[in-house]
């Protein structure tokens, strides 16, 4: 089926509690990824979604709620477990940098160093918070485009869900927990299963994929000024995917599947020092494991990471000044291609501060310091800022600076011919600035942002001749526009659209998987025991490379609607339905991999 493009300039912003009373005022909502936390309406490159918004879309994975955020490309390598890759305002994926409960999850064994989004699931999220344009001041290397952060939930009570349906597909989740002022302890497991649809498009043979996921969390306030938290988190899954078998050598369904393993966790004690600041020292680190078999070359990656970090803090969002500063280390290990494994290692400072000079203006900034072990020290800075011109409507603007140290496989060469290190390699840096209007009316009924931006990278990292150099230069722009309407007491209307014109310099050519026009219209409803959602999501054509030939090809654009319901039999029990890909459409994320059609599902949620 042709489709039919369908382009709204209005966006994604926070859900909106429907059973509020429309003439109420939205609650503020804090973001956390800015390091010193900030009031959503001071962070103007800021989205969040909460664990409302994810449960009333029944979304999966974080690739489904990512995919509704004004300025993010999401692409997978087939549905069900394939390589899923997350671009911010054109820059590749990665350059998105990505978190849980703060620990950093890229993967340091990829050769570039990015992150999997395939079998990342949300049911023991409670936010997801996107940081757009880069944030390299705040957190470092590899947040050129943007940060995504994601924290999980804290178990109080018990909950559960299950959901089954087409294609075989079952997923359920368990979590129990207490939550006290002074301390708590929760668990939680999820697991999803599915036949899955051949990754290589046309085959008709199915891929399974299934992961399991698993937590522990406690926290503990020892005394007044003194607490400790922590967590655990272990994620386990496998996919079958599509190679290139022998004797065509073409995209096609065979028996190679990947898995992975993969640990993160933390351990954070909290004190109240001199001068009202709040002193945090935090351990974390992440371990994960994956392989690629079946196929006729199998491999295997190991990549390790651990990181140090104490700050200081003080001021609240709503304080006219706050300020937190703070060292880092963080040092990471990885196995290459011949079995070897190599270090690399980072040392930082950072200093961020807020203040609101005359009432109607706030201003943040931030500086910071890397020295990489491998290279030369760097420094990158950020500043933005939101002024109230008054009856809602406010200006916002926003500055800043990245950077992407080489990793280690492209530090090592690996994969290279002749063998060898790689000689004069540079990190790749960027910098980015937007500017915008914001209205939002007095009763928080409505809210309208649209923004400019503007992205450029030099020096990226690039395979040439047999060598990794920096060669290339990226460039991205475009327009991001964000609405929420709560049309009613149990009706609300959500909407967002991006264009994206993100090119090569050097070669003119459009940068692959970045479609220039995305949007999606979103209507959320709960009235009494009923609660539902109806999206319609939009994708223009985008550069992309032939699986086949590796020549550049153009992925056709397309248009897909998902409906989902829910009914509360009583205060602990709801049923729930859902439809995926309404008009059954046949469409690719990536060119040459498949996609399901039209799905039912049907579950329940309870919690005590």
């Amino acid at each position: 089926m042709r489709a039919i493009h369908l382009f709204i300039p209005l966006s994604l912003g926070l859900f909106a509690p429907a059973l509020a009373d429309p003439s109420t005022p939205v609650s503020e909502v804090v973001v956390t990824a800015t390091r010193l936390p900030a009031e959503l309406v001071d962070a103007p490159d800021a989205h969040v979604v909460d664990r409302a918004e994810i449960e009333q879309r029944q979304a999966s994975f974080a690739a489904d709620v990512l995919r509704l955020i004004p300025g993010l490309a999401v692409t997978d390598d087939g549905a069900f477990g394939g390589v899923t890759s997350v671009r911010i305002r054109g820059a590749s994926s990665d350059k998105t940098l990505v978190l849980i409960d703060g620990v950093i999850q890229n993967d340091a064994s990829q050769p570039s160093g990015g992150y999997d989004f395939g079998a990342l699931d949300l049911s023991d999220v409670e936010r997801v918070e996107v940081l757009s344009g880069p944030q390299g001041s705040l957190w470092g290397s590899d947040a050129i485009g943007g940060v995504i952060s994601l924290t999980t939930r804290e178990e109080d009570g018990l909950r559960g869900s299950v959901e089954g349906g087409s294609l075989d597909t079952v997923r359920g989740s368990l979590g129990a927990g207490v939550s006290h002022d002074t301390w708590a302890l929760g668990i939680d497991a999820s697991g999803y299963r599915s036949d899955g649809v051949s990754k290589a498009d046309g085959f008709r043979g199915n891929d399974p994929f299934y992961e399991w996921t698993a937590g522990l969390s406690g926290r503990v306030t020892l005394s007044p000024i003194l607490s400790l938290d922590g967590r655990m988190r272990y994620a386990n899954s496998h996919t079958d995917i599509a190679g290139y078998p022998p004797p065509n050598y073409t995209l096609a369904d065979d028996s190679e599947y990947a898995t992975s393993k993969s640990w993160t966790g933390f351990v954070r004690a909290k004190l109240v020092g001199p001068w009202g600041f709040t002193n945090t020292l935090l351990l974390s680190g992440y371990d994960i494991d994956r392989a690629s078999l079946g196929g006729l070359y199998p491999s295997g990656y190991r990549a390790q990471r651990g990181d140090i970090r104490w700050t200081a803090e003080k001021g609240a969002p709503t304080d006219p000044f706050g300020v937190a500063f703070g060292v880092e280390r963080d040092a990471t290990r990885a196995t290459l291609s011949d079995g070897s494994a190599a270090n690399l290692g980072d040392t930082s400072a950072f200093l961020i501060g807020h203040v609101r000079p005359l009432h109607p203006l706030s201003v943040t900034a931030s500086i910071r310091y890397d020295a990489p072990d491998s290279f030369g020290g760097r420094a990158t800075a950020r500043a933005g800022g939101v002024y109230d011109l008054g009856a809602g409507l406010a200006i916002t603007g926003d500055w800043g600076q990245g950077f992407k140290a080489p990793t280690i496989s492209q530090i090592a060469c690996d994969f290279c011919y002749p063998s060898g290190p790689s000689v004069g390699l540079k990190p790749e840096v960027a910098e980015g600035w937007d500017a915008g209007l914001r209205e939002r009316t007095s009763n928080g009924r409505f809210e309208l942002s649209v923004a400019y931006f503007r992205l450029a990278v030099r020096d990226e990292i690039s395979y040439g001749v047999g060598r990794y150099v920096n060669i290339d230069r990226a460039l991205s722009s475009g327009v991001e526009t964000d609405a929420t309407a709560r049309l009613t007491r149990s009706l609300s209307l959500k909407a967002e659209y991006s264009h994206t014109d993100a090119t090569d310099v050097s070669t003119g050519a459009s940068l692959p998987r970045v479609p220039k026009d995305t949007g999606s219209v979103s209507l959320l409803w709960n009235q009494g025991a009923f609660n539902g959602a109806v999206t319609v999501r939009s994708e223009s054509s985008q550069a992309d490379v032939d699986p086949n030939s590796f020549l550049p090809a153009l992925r056709p654009g397309f248009v897909l609607a998902d409906i989902a319901a829910g009914y509360r039999l009583n205060r602990n029990l709801e049923v729930t339905a859902r439809v995926t890909n309404v008009a059954d459409t046949h469409y690719q994320e990536a060119l040459g991999y498949g996609e399901p059609r039209r799905m039912f599902l049907v579950g329940f949620r309870w919690r005590d």
